[in-house]
């Protein structure tokens, strides 16, 4: 069990949103509203989370990673399907899974690989509406279409992962994980087969209530599964009435895509970009940027992204000078995050 201490300094951003929500209700002498699709993304993030958790249990997801780290080419691997998973499994789960065991290796510039890996989770889990919490909450509240959303941020990816590329040690000699090679249980494809049929419910191709099924199993077969993270949930859940309370006390809106892009860019530096998400979304229907500012607003520094935090935490852990990594991770960090704010504005200078 976790003390008070431990859950105060880690679940911060959980405490600031209660007491926001709180203070902002009592000042205000309203109960906030919350709508159906606020329901809708709480749903979705727990299903997400369930499976996830699952096929982390399971050991599919640290069976894929093992097979990735063999052979040559390592580094290189590792980013790329860092990136690639994290479109599926939100990029703090793929960073749980891949960075204890990238740190189990005997690997040439491993800091420099560990900040990478941070980089590759936030620029993949970008690219499609469930890879990370703030883009389920966009897909929903704007009532998007896959198409529309890829598209939309397609260049940002594209321009991060040729920067990851670039940055990566190729690492042409052959490397074995310290690990040996783990199996996974039969559970997992039926935890797959209820994965793929909810993204295809995400997706709008059948009905979301199709999400009650791994529930259902969780609470009958496997309890261990539900053992989630319900801070960042309910952190959601206040988030949403306080945006709501402020909207309906604020007399504030944000119609300048640019002004929407550099605030939520620049705020999930200061707040990270999940709560900063619903934060600026009640002010503005410019999602677009939006989208954009939320996720470059990832990169940057620690507090940009939970999984900057998840990244950091695990080397700190692991070999307890974090002098090196926290060097490293703001150079890179910002320099990815200037690399997307240019991004972004030649991608909209040429439309």
């Amino acid at each position: 069990m976790r003390t008070v201490k431990e859950i105060i300094i880690k679940e911060w951003f959980f405490l600031l949103s209660l007491l926001s929500f709180l203070l902002t209700s009592v000042c205000f002498f309203r109960i906030p509203h919350y709508s159906i699709d606020d329901f809708k993304i709480l749903f979705t993030l727990f299903v997400f989370l369930i499976l996830t958790k699952g096929l982390e249990k399971s050991n599919f997801l640290k069976y894929l990673a093992i097979k990735v780290e063999r052979g040559r080419f390592v580094p290189l691997k590792i980013v790329l399907f860092t990136a690639f998973i994290s479109a599926f499994i939100t990029n703090d789960v793929a960073l749980i899974v891949i960075v204890p065991l990238t740190l189990l290796m005997k690997i040439p510039k491993l800091e420099l690989l560990i900040v990478l890996e941070a980089m590759a989770a936030n620029s993949g889990s970008a690219l499609s509406p469930f890879g990370n919490p703030q883009n389920i909450f966009i897909y929903y509240h704007y009532n998007l279409h896959f198409k529309e959303f890829v598209e939309t941020i397609f260049p940002f990816v594209f321009v991060s992962l040729i920067l990851l590329i670039l940055l990566t040690p190729k690492g042409k000699e052959k490397i074995k994980p310290m690990e040996e090679e783990v199996k996974y249980s039969r559970e997992s494809y039926l935890l797959l087969f209820f994965f793929g049929t909810f993204i295809l419910s995400v997706l709008k191709f059948i009905p979301l209530w199709v999400g009650i099924l791994p529930i259902i199993y969780a609470l009958f077969f496997n309890r261990e599964i539900l053992k989630i993270n319900y801070f960042l949930l309910f952190t959601f859940f206040f988030f949403f009435g306080l945006t709501d309370n402020l909207v309906h006390t604020l007399n504030l809106r944000l119609e300048n895509p640019t002004e929407v892009f550099l605030y939520s860019a620049i705020g999930s530096q200061i707040m990270s970009n999940v709560p900063a998400t619903p934060f600026f979304a009640d002010f503005t229907n410019q999602w677009k940027p939006l989208l954009w500012g939320v996720n470059v607003g990832g990169f940057g520094n620690l507090i940009g992204s939970l999984a900057n935090l998840i990244v950091y935490k695990l080397y700190v852990e692991k070999f307890g000078n974090s002098k090196k990594i926290f060097i490293k991770f703001h150079v890179i960090g910002y320099l990815f995050f200037i690399v997307g704010i240019l991004t972004f504005f030649i991608t909209t200078n040429l439309k």
